[in-house]
């Protein structure tokens, strides 16, 4: 199988090592990990962090912070952790931010107000092509509508963002139409509908399987690696819409051997566990359509009114997505696996919106695991960083760039 062509947004895949998109970067993981003050006078400091380590201590805060925590964000360029607090009355909260390691924002409102603001569009606005999701870098909540929304539907999102109050939401206009990016063509195949393989896992029972979007179940309970090809996975689970897009396809022969890994083509990524995900976090998707693109994480606990439905919990990203990319990975450059794609607007032309499947939260209402599992294989021969699974699992991820020596990146 092969790519149609090469995207836009792309990246480089150099000879022995992965490379990130961007210069030289490599999808290694980061040598800046968390950096305690040399002394009691830096303590107060913001701390340098990964993403991830950034997203544990966000969880962290939320807890200690209490109704005073309004969201946080990753600043990239700072690799540092910034929280939106609202004071109030005790100042002690922002010293325990800060002490803690990260920047801290004083901001208007409180993540109890947009919360309920994100509840009152969901009342009043569950409009097909439209989206919003609590932005911690605004401190507002970011309403999206793509094109089909237009006359009293557009009236109706309007007034109800207006009835929020003064600083709580802005709508944006996207070109695009919002959609799932199942598609017919080349990768994995059901009922004539391409998609992507997300990440191969295994089961509860040990039995090796594979995470996609839920919405592609909908083509049908059998899938094959190729357009007319025998089935070798069935679906075992799977939720679209409602809270979430996610599913669990189990492969048919017990031995198949499907490793943790993304596959970009020539090389592949180790996926070594889920994470969360951290709003302004680095990210890259594979997709059997588009190949390897990245971008960044605009917002978390997304709700989208698709055509079919209304999905929540997703995380909105500006990574360009396409037809038949849909279930794909998105995961980080030192391998953790972040999420599914799911569906948005645009393409890896003019860009767009696209929404992911969180795959913490997949795997947990799966019951599926990261890692080797009794009845895969030759599991009991498997070392730590072996998995479940095998060479048909290629089925997936995007069957990167067969045709030359992988997509790159343009500026």
């Amino acid at each position: 199988m092969s790519h149609k062509r090469i995207p836009k947004r792309k990246a480089a895949i150099a000879a022995g090592s992965v490379v990130a998109l961007g210069a030289a970067a490599l999808l290694l993981p980061n040598a800046n990990a968390s950096q305690d003050g040399a002394s009691d006078d830096a303590a107060a400091a913001p701390k340098t962090l990964r993403a991830t380590d950034a997203s544990d201590l966000a969880s962290q805060l939320a807890g200690l912070l209490g109704d005073a925590f309004a969201g946080s964000y990753y600043d990239g360029d700072r690799q540092q952790l910034v929280v939106n607090v609202v004071p109030g009355d005790n100042n002690n909260v922002i010293v325990q931010a800060k002490k803690a390691g990260a920047a801290v924002r004083e901001v208007d409102n409180s993540m109890a107000e947009l919360e309920a603001g994100a509840r009152t569009l969901k009342a009043k606005a569950t409009i097909p092509g439209t989206s919003w999701a609590v932005d911690p870098r605004t401190n507002k909540i970011l309403v999206t509508a793509d094109r089909t929304v237009t006359g009293d539907k557009w009236d109706r999102l309007e007034s109800t963002v207006r009835s929020l109050g003064s600083g709580m939401a802005t709508v944006k206009k996207s070109a695009g139409t919002f959609k799932t990016f199942a598609s017919g063509g080349d990768a994995i195949f059901a009922g004539g509908s391409r998609c992507s393989l997300g990440f191969n896992v295994t089961a509860d029972d040990g039995s090796p399987a594979f995470l996609t979007a839920g919405h592609c179940a909908l083509a049908g309970d059998q899938w094959s690696d190729s357009q007319g090809g025998q089935p070798i996975a069935t679906v075992d689970q799977a939720v679209f819409p409602g809270q979430g897009d996610f599913a669990l396809v189990r492969y048919d022969d017990p031995a198949t051997r499907a490793p943790s890994e993304v596959d970009l083509g020539d090389q592949t990524v180790q996926i070594t566990r889920a994470a969360e995900a951290t709003v302004g976090q680095e990210v890259f998707r594979m997709g059997s359509t588009t190949g390897l693109a990245d971008g960044r994480v605009l917002g978390l606990n997304a709700t989208v009114n698709y055509p079919e439905g209304t999905v929540t919990g997703l995380i909105q990203t500006d990574v360009c997505a396409e037809p038949g990319d849909s279930g794909g990975s998105m995961f980080t450059r030192d391998g953790l696996a972040i999420g599914l794609t799911s569906g948005g607007s645009g393409d890896c032309t003019v860009g767009g919106e696209t929404f992911f499947q969180p795959v913490t939260t997949a795997l947990e209402a799966v019951g599926a695991t990261f890692g080797a599992g009794a009845g895969a294989g030759d599991a009991g021969d498997a070392g730590a960083g072996d998995q479940a699974g095998g060479e048909e699992a290629g089925a997936g991820a995007g069957q990167g760039a067969e045709e030359g020596s992988g997509p790159t990146r343009t500026p």
